[in-house]
């Protein structure tokens, strides 16, 4: 069974943060809240985990298309190529925030999901418990949104409902509070212009 940790959205403690910080640190898998809906995610750097969370989501690791979550923008260069001056003046504005914005990516991207993937999923939620975890953890966490079964409500708010239905799968569930039934936003940024693939929960600043 995994490890329950209720945390304070607005005022983090260290201590659980740090905990949090080591179960990824040993190949863990984690769900937590973000700034739109709660989500399932792992360290970057373990494979390990990867595969686990690839077939959490019943696909093959070199099929997978899981978002980065980076504390800021200075994180981003490693995973992208050169942005363009508007592309960055646009991340600048709407970030942090929920949006999840797909760049050009770099050379180190393929070599992580074995595969040509030419594109990145960016994120850098508003969630203080986010970014004081990739601070601490010291490299990206990639992330997927956990999908309700239900075909009305397509996204598990309750952190009560997540335990139950998730304890024994994961090894850490951060509790921090209700979520929101919205996604995030997802932004294009690939092509000659900007395109918004999927409206979220904020509109976004241009």
């Amino acid at each position: 069974m995994g490890l329950l940790l209720k945390i304070h959205p607005d005022t983090p403690p260290l201590r659980l943060i740090l905990k949090a910080v080591e179960i990824l640190q040993n190949d863990g898998v984690i769900i937590y809240p973000t700034d739109s809906v709660y989500a399932l995610g792992c360290s970057m750097n373990s494979k390990k985990a990867l595969e686990r969370l690839a077939r959490f989501k019943g696909i093959k690791l070199d099929k997978a298309w899981f978002s980065f979550i980076c504390k800021d923008l200075s994180d981003i260069s490693d995973y992208t190529m050169p942005l363009s001056t508007g592309v960055f003046k646009l991340l600048k504005k709407n970030t942090p925030g929920p949006f999840t914005f797909i760049l050009p990516a770099s050379k180190k991207i393929p070599r992580i999901f074995d595969n040509s993937r030419k594109t990145v999923g960016l994120r850098i939620p508003d969630s203080q418990i986010l970014h004081d975890i990739v601070e601490n953890l010291g490299n990206p966490l990639l992330t997927t949104s956990i999908v309700d079964d239900d075909e009305i409500v397509e996204y598990i708010t309750d952190p009560e409902l997540i335990w139950e239905r998730y304890k024994n799968s994961v090894d850490l569930i951060i509790d921090g509070g209700y979520g929101n039934n919205n996604p995030t936003a997802v932004i294009n940024c690939t092509g000659s212009e900007i395109e918004v693939i999927r409206e979220g929960i904020r509109e976004l600043e241009w």
